[in-house]
């Protein structure tokens, strides 16, 4: 089953390329937002699996703001992708329970190594709890 992706990024080459670099590692892209406001209407409309996500955004508001919505509205959990994350950033970020922090500049190995965890962290957190015996 392909994974699909979200990219939230306000710098359009860098969007361009991670697409190009996720669609090499067989993700389903869903849309590409660049404001906190289309993210959260991309993510409700085209529910992806989750969400690769910048803190600085075009707009008032940020990608920590967009996950947290995103989140609420649907459960969907984003990898943070980003150069701005500090620590205020990383707490503010927990309540909508992130899948990884991808520091910028990365490159197409780094950011197809850290979506493979995140998917891996995903699906483990759907497992069910192993039976007593």
């Amino acid at each position: 089953m392909t994974t699909r992706v979200l990219l939230v990024e306000d710098d359009f080459l860098v969007a361009m390329t991670m697409e190009s670099d996720l669609d090499a590692g067989n993700y389903d892209i869903t849309g590409v937002a660049n404001s906190a406001d289309a993210a959260v209407n991309l993510a409700k409309k085209t529910k992806p699996d989750l969400v690769v996500m910048d803190i600085r955004l075009v707009g008032p508001r940020d990608g920590v703001d967009a996950a947290l919505e995103i989140f609420d509205a649907t459960g969907i959990r984003c990898l943070f992708a980003t150069a701005n994350a500090d620590a205020q950033a990383r707490a503010r970020a927990v309540p909508a329970a992130p899948l990884g922090w991808l520091q910028k500049p990365y490159g197409r190995e780094g950011l197809l190594s850290a979506l493979a965890d995140a998917v891996q962290a995903l699906q483990s957190s759907l497992q069910p709890p192993p039976s007593a015996l």
